[in-house]
């Protein structure tokens, strides 16, 4: 490869020079790759230039002012480092899908991917998903560390789905993966804005820097004539329809009366959702098997995207019953004798969880609502007594343990949940697995258990240590536990639970019961 061939504004003296790719980390580096030293947070590239030159980089690039050629080595300068790696990666990585969907936003990414990944696939659609769940298709399945993960892997997956004639394919895009410029470079046909609310203030330090950075998608990053989809009630509207009517960009909004599409109504049946849909003269009423109202949102924008991507919304409304939970969000996991619930979700923001556990009181009102959750360290600390409170306010009881306390003290993040929460509500305990099993075992017939923010996570980070723990697998383990000592009969369970006995066999039957010796 030419470095004029894919650097703008190179003299001409250097645009025949050679190199065999780019990297940002010299532990990664190859013979003639480029170096981009990225000043970050904790690491500093430009502490690493001798170490690139020395593994065989011919060309740095940095935001330092360093003479253009010294010692046969080249330095280009840019204002935007992190930008410009972007776009020369794109412009290497070139041969990538077609239709390119971004989703931001602070709740519901995952969910609205996913749920497009599903109506794609069961449209026998080629399609992929990459954010916080992985990179999720048919023949590629990945984990990642990164929502928005860097430019040089994002451009070598989509180059590698293209590989697998994956044409259609949605992404989340962070606020910290827009504030960086992760994405530049990359055109995308239609962009997806669910929500706003308190989250990553440690990083973007208040609502209207960490709201910027979400638009920076829909001001920079969607094609000519692309699409805009989002919610009309939500507060952030008004300004996402300026941007659309000045980047002349087709907006779509759920819960738009002027729309084609409407709600005409909307029930609950236990664990299912009934809804009646009307598109244009179609009228569909739907079984969604799926807890949580918010669900029918992330759904329907979605669908909208699948839409824009060229799918008969016919089609759509057809598959939409057999749609499945998202993983972590909102999920059912395993089935208790005793009809006892409980549901794993990612809440970690105080509008998340009061968004979840008033969903859950919503579809399920006569259940006792039992919360399991923690905060993470090194985040946002405002949000912790606001979850405390939320907490208070819709749970029965709760179970305050650790979240990622990562290299802040457990005791003092607790602490600062516990200024929002009734003191007679809580049960402390630190260790996660130890909170779990506790909570589960003390789950009466018919009760809830929401365990909260960490949904799909497979490790908790402790100190510096990224230890293997699921909340998932935790809990099934649990359960497993829980029914070997329940009978399979819902009302052997009660009576027992009432009468505070163990000592009735499993093998009993009842059909009823009286006071009434002659009936």
């Amino acid at each position: 490869m030419l470095l004029g061939n894919y650097f703008d504004g190179i003299h001409k003296n250097y645009k025949k020079l050679f190199f065999s790719g780019i990297s940002f980390n010299t532990r990664s580096l190859k013979k003639n790759n480029i170096f981009f030293a990225i000043k970050g947070n904790s690491i500093d590239g430009n502490k690493f230039i001798s170490k690139a030159i020395e593994k065989g980089s011919k060309i740095i690039v940095t935001e330092q002012k360093i003479k253009n050629f010294r010692n046969g080595i080249l330095f280009i300068r840019t204002k935007n480092i992190r930008k410009l790696l972007a776009e020369i990666s794109f412009k290497i990585y070139n041969k990538i899908p077609k239709n390119l969907v971004a989703v931001t936003g602070t709740n519901g990414k995952s969910s609205v991917a996913e749920f497009y990944l599903q109506i794609m696939q069961l449209n026998k659609k080629k399609v992929a998903s990459i954010g916080t769940l992985g990179v999720k298709s048919k023949n590629i399945n990945l984990n990642l560390f990164n929502t928005t993960i860097d430019p040089i892997r994002l451009g070598q997956i989509l180059q590698k789905l293209k590989k697998e004639k994956v044409e259609n394919v949605i992404m989340e895009a962070s606020s910290h993966g827009l504030k960086q410029n992760r994405l530049n470079g990359l055109n995308f046909k239609s962009g997806i804005f669910t929500n706003l609310s308190q989250d990553h203030l440690d990083y973007h330090k208040n609502l209207k820097n960490y709201l910027k950075a979400k638009l920076y998608l829909f001001e920079n990053l969607i094609e000519k004539k692309g699409n805009i989809i989002t919610d009309k009630n939500i507060p952030q509207y008004k300004t996402i329809k300026e941007i659309s009517l000045k980047k002349k960009l087709k907006l779509s909004a759920i819960n738009e009366k002027k729309s084609n599409f409407e709600i005409l109504s909307h029930r609950y049946d236990n664990e299912n959702q009934l809804i009646k849909f009307k598109y244009k003269n179609l009228i569909k009423e739907i079984n969604l098997n799926l807890i949580g109202k918010i669900q029918i949102n992330n759904i329907l924008m979605a669908a909208m995207a699948a839409q824009k991507s060229n799918l008969n919304f016919e089609n759509i409304l057809k598959v939409l019953p057999k749609l499945k939970p998202v993983e972590g969000r909102l999920e059912k996991i395993g089935t208790i004798k005793n009809n006892s619930t409980v549901i794993l979700d990612y809440a970690h923001t105080p509008d998340a969880l009061k968004i979840c556990l008033l969903n859950i009181k919503e579809q399920f009102p006569d259940k006792k609502l039992n919360l399991l959750f923690g905060c993470g360290g090194n985040r946002d600390q405002n949000k912790r007594m606001k979850m405390g409170k939320i907490a208070s306010i819709y749970a029965d009881n709760i179970y305050l343990t650790d979240d990622n306390p990562r290299s802040e003290n457990p005791v003092n993040i607790r602490k600062d949940i516990k200024k929002g929460i009734n003191a007679n509500k809580i049960t402390e305990i630190s260790n996660r697995g130890i909170a779990i099993s506790q909570a589960i075992k003390n789950l009466k017939s018919g009760d809830i258990l929401l365990v909260a923010g960490k949904g799909h996570e497979n490790t908790q980070e402790i100190g510096k240590k990224k230890i293997k723990f699921s909340d998932r697998i935790k809990i099934l383990k649990e359960i497993n536990k829980k029914n070997k000592n329940l009978s399979d009969q819902l009302k052997i369970n009660i009576i027992k639970e009432l009468s505070n006995t163990q000592k009735l066999p499993k093998s009993i039957s009842i059909n009823n019961a009286s006071i009434n010796s002659n009936e």
